[in-house]
């Protein structure tokens, strides 16, 4: 009990000293050395696993993952792999990528509406706009073809992975522009041009992952569609209606 009080006492003791702005290390003894662009206290540092090679790095990693030894854990039975910090950028990309249809599949059916039913699968089976409850009605085998399409891309993933080992570019799904690539669009970019279309990727997908989450749980809480919350916040409440603005109108 007294060593309790103890470490109690000493904890909130620290917590009033001053920032320190010595490096300090993470267990697999990487230094955190570096000034974090994207937090904005003095005393925040950055790993120096975060060394600004990859596209959009602004120091962020309070926790420390950009320190773990991800290659080893993924790469089973590669003569060569991406490294770390390679691994990670592969997964902001993945998860990124699917953020945005997910944020894109919230806002559509209830904007520009839904996919007509018939009398196999149900005539009104995918009219409903709040995704949360349509995914309690949409039919099994429509669930399957949407797992059976991202098995099948996960896998062609993994596929690349294994085939341009050290050399892979993270998230390349052999889409665009380059030789071999199916470009249907004809995109042509010059190196700065790709390298500003990928910072608008790592941003877009990062923002994404934040929306999805704040539609998700919006969507859950209020059981109505994306279209119907907007519409009710740039409307007045009922008792604005009743009380008005304190003052009466015209006034």
């Amino acid at each position: 009990m007294k060593l309790s009080i103890a470490a109690l006492v000493l904890g909130s003791a620290s917590a009033f000293a001053p920032a320190s702005v010595e490096r300090s290390s993470s267990a697999l003894n990487v230094e955190f050395s570096k000034p974090s662009e994207a937090l904005p206290f003095g005393g925040a540092r950055a790993p120096d696993t975060l060394d600004g090679s990859l596209v959009g790095d602004a120091g962020f990693d309070p926790v420390g993952f950009s320190t773990a030894p991800f290659s080893k854990w993924f790469d089973v039975g590669q003569k060569t792999s991406m490294t770390d910090l390679e691994w990670l950028r592969e997964a902001e990309i993945t998860h990124g990528r699917i953020a945005q249809l997910a944020v894109l599949g919230f806002i559509w059916p209830s904007v520009f509406g839904t996919f007509p039913g018939n009398e196999w699968s149900g005539v009104d089976v995918y009219s409903y706009t709040n995704p949360t409850e349509a995914l309690a009605h949409v039919p099994p085998f429509a669930l399957e073809q949407i797992v059976g399409f991202m098995v099948w891309v996960e896998l062609n993933r993994v596929k690349f992975i294994r085939e341009d080992g050290a050399q892979r570019l993270p998230g390349d799904l052999r889409l665009g522009q380059g030789e071999g690539r199916w470009n249907p669009f004809g995109l042509n970019y010059s190196p700065e041009e790709y390298e500003a279309k990928q910072l608008q990727e790592i941003k877009h997908g990062r923002l994404a992952m934040l929306g999805a989450l704040g539609l998700w749980l919006q969507a859950v809480y209020s059981g109505t569609d994306i279209a119907s919350q907007l519409g009710a916040a740039f409307s007045y409440p009922d008792y604005v209606a009743r009380a008005g603005y304190f003052l009466p109108e015209g006034i």
